[in-house]
């Protein structure tokens, strides 16, 4: 029997970067949009905590599917096994810019 694909996924929101582990990922019918869904955390009978996954779980908990924005997603794996959920703060620093959103022009210079 063929085993269910788990995917990490790693995405910005709010200026952190969240890495998750996901069984599902689609393009989405909504344009620019990518479906995450059956969210994967640690095992139940786990002993260890982690916080930042704990506060993954929570913040996931009761999330049937979860729609990121194309241009949020940094990278999608394809892993044998999941690992532990991070919420990381994003650098400040960093030299990562968006590309100009469709429809937004540049203003004209006044000269």
């Amino acid at each position: 029997m063929p085993k269910t694909p788990i995917y990490k996924v790693i995405f910005h929101n709010n200026n952190q970067v969240y890495e998750l582990y996901a069984r599902a990922i689609y393009q989405s019918d909504m344009y620019g949009f990518i479906e995450v869904e059956e969210f994967v955390f640690g095992e139940p009978g786990q002993i260890v905590v982690n916080p930042g996954e704990e506060k993954l779980k929570n913040e996931f908990s009761g999330v049937i599917r979860s729609y990121l924005p194309m241009h949020s997603v940094i990278r999608i794996d394809e892993v044998e096994k999941e690992g532990a959920g991070k919420i990381l703060e994003s650098e400040g620093g960093s030299n990562v810019r968006h590309f100009p959103m469709p429809g937004s022009r540049p203003s004209p210079s006044t000269d």
